[in-house]
């Protein structure tokens, strides 16, 4: 007798339910996405026992009649695909047709519909795959949808399942993620106990910005935006978008990016704040991560990672949603243009923002202060009651484009204003000034060449300068504290810059731009020095040995593992550029991707200058105080030193007048 045989149905769906239901959040987020792709506008999710005992999700979208609620439970039954080229341009959050049969198979579910034109609802009842009741019943147009007892028949899955507050902690993260896409639609969020979301909706993402994270938060954000052609012509005008009738699509060809990110003063600990959406999918995409990483190189340190919240809008041709059972991964046509024009525009609109770290957010790194509940990380929750994320009683405010302080942005009407476009060969043309918007993400973009201004209560309008480095050229400076950090002021209050960072700044900027004009300014040694090295770094050596030469070193092989250096940048010398040498040539990480070319070339870059730079502990004259004011003024981007710590820190005029009592 032969030994393959085909699987029972019910065998079949449990298989495919340990790939699409992972955890109870992954029941969520496929009826979360049905009940979007059903053009519901208001959500309300409920939870019991982390998702174990009861997850009822209820929307007001447009229903099923008798006949395709049966069929919705039958294997690969899908309304949004019908031939295999629709394959090629997904435009709906959902398409496959496993999730309803794969969580049927594993728990108790109920289902509770009716279309808007049919009279009568239907109730359907499913244990473990089986049908146990179908009958009509009086109910709301929309769709309720009740699981209960999730992996009752298969106990070995359950005993995988963490605590309920983690469990809880994934599903909050997963609502709060779609509800930052969605924000003209209304959520919520109930446990057993309380609401821990109920964000009604508004009007843009700038004020669900506001909703989820808070003032706090949204102080330290900058608005982005910008479109792009993509490289090739000729490509298929892009089906109409059924999820809301007034969406306008991309232009065929075009790529768009819109949303929020951070200021470097505002750092977590890890990635779960950074909120991806492709065509309003949500994504964890290795790619567009890394763009991210490489925009805010040398900006903030390494181990720490900015909160972003980016909406990529592109024809449904471009990219492909079917490439992972969550539809969590996608695959880009053109990955490496998707790439690099994440990079270069979050890029230019941290240079061109300049903004200046405050005391507080100093002190506090930013990573704890603002309103970033762990409701929002999607790491173990402690045990205990869980803080809402959003107080109903909290009134949206705009979008500030200043530091945490009770001001209140004027409201500008929202226009559509096209962003010139990107050339990635060439020097980066920013946004023109103008709005972007298309529906639910009306997003202010555009910077002066001065600071943007806010108007604070009471002041009878008048414009007040947001925390931006443009003022750095107008400081005085008063002397040097421990002759390690420069006191200086201006009309914007007190600030104190870290001499040597500051100077680290100056001097690796200087190094990239010599590097590409050919000008590197190096000096000859009176006497080789010899430097002894392990294999590993003999090897790192003969990887980067084209990039030093270019960056003035005179560097050759003296034996098997010693390193002779005839030549080196001017202002590079004895223990320093030992040290230097010795730092570049460290053995990579083998857990870390491989380095590419303009990555090796910034940290070098930042080496050297780090190693020539002016040190702590050292006197200052005061024309060397103003030279290096003067300098750090005219740098690209003077808020971090390339390993990202903060260069400037301004104690305001108004930091001041609160803490001596005088507002």
């Amino acid at each position: 007798m032969g030994r393959i045989r085909i699987l029972s149905d019910l065998v079949a769906n449990q298989i495919a339910a340990g790939e699409v239901v992972e955890r109870p959040a992954s029941v969520v987020k496929e009826l979360l996405e049905n009940s979007l792709d059903a053009g519901a506008s208001r959500i309300r999710i409920e939870i019991e026992g982390g998702g174990r005992k009861l997850i009822r999700i209820s929307d007001n979208g447009h229903g099923m009649v008798r006949d395709d609620a049966l069929l919705a439970f039958e294997r690969h039954a899908t309304s949004k695909l019908r031939t295999a080229d629709d394959l090629l341009s997904i435009a709906t959050l959902g398409f496959r047709g496993e999730a309803l049969p794969s969580i049927a198979s594993v728990s108790r579910l109920t289902l509770e519909t009716r279309d808007p034109a049919d009279e009568a609802g239907t109730v359907l009842e499913i244990a473990g795959g089986n049908i146990l009741r179908v009958e009509d019943a009086g109910l709301p147009a929309g769709t309720t949808i009740t699981i209960r007892d999730l992996f009752f028949n298969t106990p070995a899955r359950r005993k995988f399942l963490r605590t309920e507050q983690t469990e809880l902690s994934h599903i909050a993260a997963l609502v709060t993620h779609y509800a930052l896409a969605n924000p003209t639609k209304h959520f919520e969020l109930h446990s057993a106990t309380q609401a821990l979301l109920t964000a009604p909706s508004v009007p843009n993402a700038a004020d669900r910005l506001f909703q989820i994270f808070g003032k706090d938060t949204t102080g330290y954000m900058l608005p982005i935006a910008a479109e792009q052609d993509f490289a090739h012509a000729g490509l298929p005008e892009p089906p109409p978008w059924k999820r809301e009738p007034d969406y306008e699509p991309p232009a065929p060809g075009h790529l768009r990016l819109a949303g929020f990110i951070s200021k470097p003063e505002l750092q977590k600990l890890n990635r779960n704040s950074i909120y991806v959406f492709v065509n309003h999918r949500l994504i964890r995409d290795k790619l567009i991560l890394h763009a991210l990483t490489e925009a805010y190189r040398n900006i903030i340190p390494p181990t720490s990672f900015p909160v972003v919240l980016l909406f990529l809008e592109m024809p449904p041709e471009e990219v492909d949603a079917n490439v992972h059972p969550a539809k969590t991964e996608v695959r880009f046509r053109q990955s490496a243009f998707v790439h690099d024009f994440v990079r270069d525009t979050v890029r230019t609109v941290l240079m061109q923002a300049r903004p200046a770290a405050s005391f507080a957010a100093a002190l506090n790194n930013g990573r704890y202060g603002p309103e970033s509940s762990l409701l929002l990380d999607v790491s173990p929750l402690p045990d205990g009651p869980i803080p809402p994320v959003f107080d109903p009683t909290r009134e949206p405010a705009t979008f500030p484009q200043s530091e945490p302080e009770p001001t209140a942005a004027d409201t500008v009407p929202f226009t559509t204003a096209k962003s010139p476009s990107f050339t990635l060969a060439a020097p980066i043309v920013p946004p023109s000034p103008g709005r972007f918007a298309y529906p639910g993400h009306s997003i202010p973009v555009g910077y002066e060449a001065t600071a943007p201004a806010t108007h604070e209560p009471g002041t009878n309008g008048a414009p007040q300068q947001t925390d931006t480095l443009y003022a750095l050229s107008t400081l005085k400076p008063l002397g040097q504290l421990r002759d390690s950090f420069i006191l200086a002021v201006n009309e914007e209050g007190l600030w104190i810059i870290d001499q040597h960072v500051a100077h680290e700044r100056i001097l690796f900027e200087k190094v990239l731009r010599e590097r590409t004009t050919e000008q590197v300014q190096k000096q000859r040694l009176l006497m080789p020095l010899l430097i002894d090295l392990l294999p590993a770094q003999m090897l790192s050596f003969a990887e980067i040995a084209d990039e030093l030469q270019r960056n003035g070193f005179e560097v050759e092989p003296f034996g098997p593992r010693t390193l002779a250096v005839k030549a080196a940048p001017v202002g590079l010398e004895g223990r320093e550029l030992e040290q230097m040498l010795q730092e570049v040539l460290e053995a990579p990480d083998r857990n870390q991707q491989a380095e590419n070319a303009e990555a090796r070339r910034r940290r070098i870059a930042a080496s050297i200058a780090c190693h020539a730079a002016i040190k702590i502990n050292q006197p200052l004259e005061p024309t060397k105080i103003e030279w290096l004011l003067n300098e750090l003024a005219k740098t690209e981007h003077p808020t971090a030193c390339p390993h990202g710590r903060p260069i400037a820190l301004r104690y305001s005029h108004r930091d001041i007048q609160r803490a001596f009592q005088r507002i």
